[in-house]
């Protein structure tokens, strides 16, 4: 199968365009803030970790199991609990090629498919029986066809190339047993993970895995976003960002913030991080927005027409 140049991110951005311009902000930006980044009305007040658009608009999760969907009235929470209905923290999500299923996964082995046509919700938790923290997922193909690959707490990547049905999972540990903080996939077997030990490792038949850096970057590795074998970029702390182009990784330093989450396409995007810090990459250089928060950032998504970015205290920015 061909790669997919065009990314989920280019696929979802008309189906997320009508969506995302119904929706109004409920809240604005404190007075005088000439910030093109608005503060939004949050129906929950815990931690959000990441943001997803789908065919049918976006959707966030977070503490306590929360999930929580864009209307045209403004965010709504849609699910509590996660998928067991325990409450299990949700730190990670990601969408199927055509939009239709939102996956998530969080701590105590949380694994969830939500159909966002349908409301329904399936559990696939705990794995092989295995209920250690999960930190990011990534799914390829479409609902009810996907590839899944889930990045463990303990080191591991968890994988089915049948949609996550029982029996069919398996697992590796790519690098030295740190944990891995975030996983990112370009074409159906093909993408990028980075660890807690400084690492990136990337497979081209989503079991196998090598290390292609980082050498010397003395900085945690908190974000990747995979799109291509040549072109993948790397969020973490201190301020840095690392760009790999296939023979070399290009490190661009933003400050002192670690940046949580990184999302770019054809050269320009946004990384994200504590503090309410975002920065904007345009002509080949990051520069500061202006954010109305203090609020730690986790994720961000730029998917459709309004750019959203979430965190701590139930944070929702929109652009």
């Amino acid at each position: 199968m061909s790669e997919r140049t065009s990314t989920r991110r280019t696929v979802l951005k008309a189906a997320g365009a009508a969506i995302g311009a119904a929706a109004v902000p409920t809240a604005a930006a404190a007075s005088g803030d000439d910030s093109e980044w608005t503060a939004v009305k949050s129906p929950v007040g815990g931690t959000l970790y990441d943001v997803e658009e789908t065919s049918e608009g976006a959707y966030a999760v977070g503490d306590a199991g929360v999930v929580l969907e864009r209307t045209e009235k403004g965010w709504r929470k849609i699910l509590d609990g996660g998928p067991t209905g325990n409450g299990n923290n949700l730190y990670g999500a990601d969408v199927t090629d055509d939009g239709k299923r939102l996956w998530f996964v969080g701590s105590s082995g949380a694994i969830g498919e939500y159909d966002v046509t349908t409301g329904n919700l399936n559990d696939h938790s705990a794995p092989m029986d295995v209920t250690n923290n999960f930190n990011d997922v990534s799914v390829t193909g479409e609902a009810g066809e996907a590839n899944v690959y889930v990045a463990g707490d303990s080191g591991k990547m968890y994988y089915s190339f049948e949609n996550g049905a029982t029996q069919t999972w398996d697992y590796v540990t790519p690098g030295s047993g740190s944990a891995i903080n975030a996983v990112d996939f370009y074409d159906d077997r093909k993408g990028h993970i980075v660890d807690g030990n400084k690492s990136v490792f990337y497979t081209q038949d989503g079991s196998t895995w090598d290390k292609i850096g980082l050498a010397d970057a003395n900085v945690n590795f908190y974000g990747v976003d995979s799109d291509g074998a040549d072109d993948v970029w790397i969020s973490g702390g201190g301020g840095m960002v690392f760009h790999w182009t296939g023979s070399r990784w290009v490190p661009a330093d933003t400050g002192d913030a670690g940046l949580r989450d990184i999302e770019v396409e054809d050269g320009e995007g946004y990384t994200v991080g504590g503090g309410g810090k975002v920065f904007d990459r345009e002509n080949e250089e990051w520069k500061p927005d202006a954010t109305p928060t203090g609020q730690n950032l986790k994720a961000a998504c730029r998917k459709s027409e309004v750019e959203i970015a979430v965190g701590a205290g139930g944070t929702i920015l929109e652009h």
